[in-house]
C-alpha cells in the first residue's frame, strides 16, 4: 500500500506527540505529582473541547442522550483517561520513558488476550506467534537485557505499572469496539470526534479529580511550583497527546485501518529513545533495540495477510 505524504504525516504525528508525552511526564516528577498531573490534563482538554464538542450538551435532548448513556460513558472515562493516563504518570517516576513506550507497544498482545478472555473472539495462530514475539519484547525490558532477572521477578515497580495500563488500555479499546446497546450503530448519537470525545472527557475528569483528591489525603505530595515550564508541560499534555493527536490518528486509522496503523504507533518508542537521549540524557541500551525488534516483528506477523488472502481481488 502507496500512502499519501498527507497520510503518513497523519499516523506519524500521533506517536510522536505520545513519546514526548512520556518525556514530559518523566521531566514533571518532583514537580508535579502523577496523579494530579493526569486530572490537570483532562480538565484542560474538557476546557479546549468546549467550543469544538458543545453540540453534545447544548439542548436538552442532547443533554438527555448522554445521561441515558452515563454507565457506558462513565466506563470509558475511567479505564481510557482516569486510570490509563493516572498509570502511565505512575510509571514514569520509576522507569524511563523509553521503557514505557516500549511496553506500550505491546498493546495488541492484551487485545489479543482480552478479547479472547472477555468477548470470545478467536486467536489464529498467526496472531498467537505474534502476541508471543511481542511477550518477548516486554520481557526483555522488564529484564533489562538479563533474563535471570525475570527468575528472581526484580523488575522496577514503573514497568509493573505500565503493564497495568496497557491492560487497562485494552479494555478501553474493548468497549469502543464492542459497547452497549445504546453506543451501537445508530442508536449512539450522532456526535463528531470533538463531541463523543468531549463526553468522555466529562466522566474522564470526574474519575481523574477523584483520583487527585485521593492522592492528595494519602500520598500528601508536595505542592506544585507553578513555573512557566511546568504551565507549558500542562498544556503541552492537554493540547498535543490528548486533542491533536486523537484527531490526527482517527483521520489516519479510517483511511488505512487498524492494522496498517498500528505499524506507525510502534514509531513511539523510536522517538522516545532519541528524545530521551537528547532531553534526558538516558541513552538506549542493546536490549531495548533487542525489544523494539520484537514487538515490531510481532505485530509485523500477526498482522500480516497470507499470500493466497493477500492476492485476492478487492
Amino acid at each position: 500500500m502507496r500512502l499519501p505524504p498527507r497520510l503518513v504525516v497523519l499516523l506519524t504525528l500521533p506517536p510522536l506527540l505520545w513519546a514526548a508525552n512520556a518525556i514530559v511526564g518523566r521531566l514533571m516528577v518532583g514537580q508535579v505529582p502523577p496523579v494530579t498531573l493526569n486530572a490537570l490534563r483532562w480538565i484542560l482538554v474538557a476546557v479546549l473541547l468546549l467550543p469544538l464538542g458543545w453540540r453534545a450538551l447544548a439542548t436538552a435532548g442532547a443533554r438527555r442522550a448522554v445521561r441515558a448513556r452515563w454507565r457506558e460513558l462513565a466506563w470509558l472515562g475511567l479505564l481510557g483517561m482516569g486510570c490509563f493516563n493516572t498509570l502511565q504518570y505512575t510509571a514514569l517516576t520509576t522507569s524511563t520513558p523509553l521503557n514505557v513506550t516500549l511496553i506500550a507497544a505491546s498493546t495488541p498482545v492484551w487485545m489479543l488476550a482480552v478479547g479472547a478472555l472477555a468477548y470470545r473472539e478467536p486467536v489464529t495462530r498467526r496472531a498467537l506467534a505474534g502476541a508471543l514475539l511481542s511477550l518477548a519484547g516486554v520481557a526483555a525490558v522488564l529484564s533489562r537485557g538479563e533474563p535471570a532477572r525475570l527468575v528472581q521477578v526484580q523488575f522496577v515497580a514503573g514497568d509493573l505499572w505500565m503493564l497495568l495500563a496497557v491492560f487497562t488500555w485494552a479494555l478501553y479499546t474493548w468497549r469502543l469496539a464492542r459497547p452497549g446497546p445504546l453506543m451501537r450503530a445508530d442508536a449512539r448519537p450522532a456526535w463528531n470526534w470533538a463531541e463523543f470525545l468531549l463526553v468522555q472527557t466529562l466522566f474522564g475528569v470526574a474519575w481523574s479529580a477523584a483520583f487527585a483528591a485521593g492522592e492528595l489525603a494519602w500520598a500528601d505530595p508536595a505542592p506544585i511550583a507553578w513555573t512557566w515550564p511546568v504551565v507549558l508541560a500542562v498544556v503541552y499534555v492537554a493540547v498535543g497527546p490528548s486533542i491533536i493527536a486523537y484527531y490526527c490518528w482517527g483521520r489516519g486509522v479510517a483511511h488505512v485501518g487498524p492494522a496498517v496503523a498500528a505499524f506507525f504507533g510502534n514509531l513511539s518508542p523510536l522517538f522516545a529513545a532519541l528524545m530521551q537521549a537528547a532531553l534526558l540524557r538516558e541513552p538506549p541500551r542493546a536490549y531495548h533495540a533487542l525489544a523494539f525488534a520484537l514487538i515490531v516483528g510481532g505485530i509485523v506477523v500477526s498482522t500480516r495477510r497470507p499470500a493466497a488472502v493477500a492476492a485476492q481481488p478487492r
